[in-house]
């Protein structure tokens, strides 16, 4: 898909659904100076909470008791939050609101019915409950100075992590190519987007120059080696679903199992960005393709998960909410 393409779908895409969220806003939360940064302006900018409304973002029950919401809020506390997440475009907020609502109401099993863009189960043989269910998990033996952290988990003999994108333009990038000249890294750790020596580096990846594993274990799991130069760096567009994939095959041991876990992408099947020629799509596709064992990585739309809880009739309040606000259905 030509580039010029990609953003005009974007942008339209975007449009849409900012329309919708301003008439959301308009509907719910009408006392726009109390919730909001700042009233509507025709900028094409999402409503904003403003940081003590921040809650707000999340779908909640209409008579939820306060033991709750308590448990709702409690699986994604304040200091776990997104930059974005009072942002009505913030995947983590409808991730906290689809998934969380589903734990605390006992209904997080529902997912394993679930089939995913390929026909095939989408939790596999994971056994899904509220009891081995996470938010935010943290990965910590990856070396890294800031542990990867799971948008969702699902813990056990055979582990599930859970990646969820909303109008995101990709899965996640590395960071090292975005390093602007003014970063105080920028000499040591800029990364061109190759796989190859830079700078003063001994190392071909500036990450694994500063202690971070991933390429210790990517040749376990993928056809990329790490003695040759690789151009372009293959975690260069497809970073967060490698982490992902590190995150659920890798023990805390050092060991690599791949029988162990899987990841699922979860996205919405509007965005051009996963549609065919989209940068998600195109990262998810070379990911999947480079594995050496077939299953670990897995995909499924909202809107899939929207109407498999209509059809079974579990929180309508919840999906009507999130059709109100999102326009899934």
């Amino acid at each position: 898909m030509p580039r010029v393409e990609k953003v005009s779908k974007m942008i339209s895409y975007k449009e849409k659904l900012v329309s919708r969220y301003w008439a959301y806003q308009q509907f719910f939360f009408p006392q726009i100076e109390t919730y909001f940064e700042r009233p509507f302006a025709p900028d094409g900018r999402p409503p904003v909470f403003l940081v003590h409304q921040a809650w707000h973002n999340v779908i909640t029950k209409p008579d939820a008791t306060p033991e709750e919401l308590s448990q709702l809020s409690n699986l994604l506390p304040p200091w776990e939050r997104h930059k974005w997440f009072r942002s009505m475009n913030s995947s983590q907020a409808i991730a906290q609101s689809v998934l969380g609502n589903l734990a605390i109401y006992n209904h997080l099993d529902c997912l394993t019915e679930l089939r995913d863009d390929e026909g095939e189960p989408l939790f596999g043989k994971a056994q899904v409950s509220p009891e081995n269910f996470a938010m935010e998990h943290k990965i910590k033996y990856l070396g890294e100075p800031r542990p990867t952290s799971l948008d969702g988990f699902v813990s056990g003999a055979y582990r599930v992590a859970i990646e969820c994108k909303f109008t995101e333009a990709e899965v996640g990038c590395c960071s090292r190519p975005l390093l602007r000249p003014s970063a105080s890294n920028h000499n040591t750790d800029f990364c061109n987007g190759t796989f190859t020596q830079q700078l003063s580096r001994k190392e071909r990846c500036s990450l694994t120059e500063i202690g971070v594993l991933y390429w210790k274990y990517v040749p376990e799991l993928f056809q990329w080696q790490n003695e040759i130069d690789l151009i372009p760096c293959p975690l260069d567009k497809n970073y967060q679903l490698v982490r992902n994939i590190l995150a659920v095959c890798v023990q805390p041991d050092g060991t690599v199992s791949p029988e162990s876990g899987h990841v699922v992408l979860i996205y919405d099947e509007r965005n051009p960005a996963f549609q065919a020629g989209g940068n998600g799509f195109i990262a998810f596709a070379e990911t999947r393709q480079a594995l050496k064992v077939g299953g670990l990585l897995k995909k499924c739309s909202w809107q899939h998960i929207v109407n498999h809880l209509k059809e079974k009739a579990l929180l309508p309040w919840l999906t009507e909410q999130l059709e109100l606000k999102y326009g899934l259905m």
